[in-house]
């Protein structure tokens, strides 16, 4: 079993457990040294400060004393996915609801909409022409985007 498996299996009941989800795991090499970077995220919001710090604070106990690791040092690097993350997962897709959402499909086209609605097949969003919805099987990649002065005032 590869150490990201074994890492997966170890950190995810720990993640779990303070209320968020393991999102990744990835283990870079770095002369004899490697950085370990878990990406977790929450189910139905966004992550503040002090629960990725928690979420650090569990994830480095645990592997300070993992046997796997050997003696190379590493450096743990604990985050939440980035705006710039593409939306893949159902979760994801459920807490972007009302965001500005830019979508390259299949085909090569480009969609930008406010995401108005999800069911399990397709994303409904609103764009300067009405209303497109889109199946998810004809999305390419799909990200947030960001929004400084939204004209509604709301800053979500």
């Amino acid at each position: 079993m590869a150490l990201v498996d074994n890492l997966n299996e170890l950190l995810a009941p720990v993640v779990k457990a303070s209320g968020l989800l393991l999102e990744e795991i990835k283990v870079i090499p770095v002369g004899r040294s490697r950085i370990i970077s878990v990406i977790v995220d929450h189910e139905e919001r966004n992550l503040n400060l002090d629960e990725v710090a928690a979420s650090s604070r569990a994830i480095s106990e645990i592997l300070e004393n993992y046997s796997q690791l050997g003696d190379n040092p590493f450096t743990l690097e604990v985050t939440s996915p980035g705006v710039d993350r593409p939306l893949v997962k159902a979760h994801q897709w459920k807490k972007n609801l009302g965001r500005l959402i830019s979508i390259v499909k299949v085909d090569g086209e480009k969609l930008i909409g406010r995401l108005k609605s999800l069911d399990l097949d397709s994303a409904l969003l609103e764009v300067k022409s009405g209303e497109v919805s889109i199946l998810f099987s004809e999305i390419k990649r799909a990200t947030v985007e960001i929004e400084f002065n939204r004209k509604d005032g709301d800053k979500r």
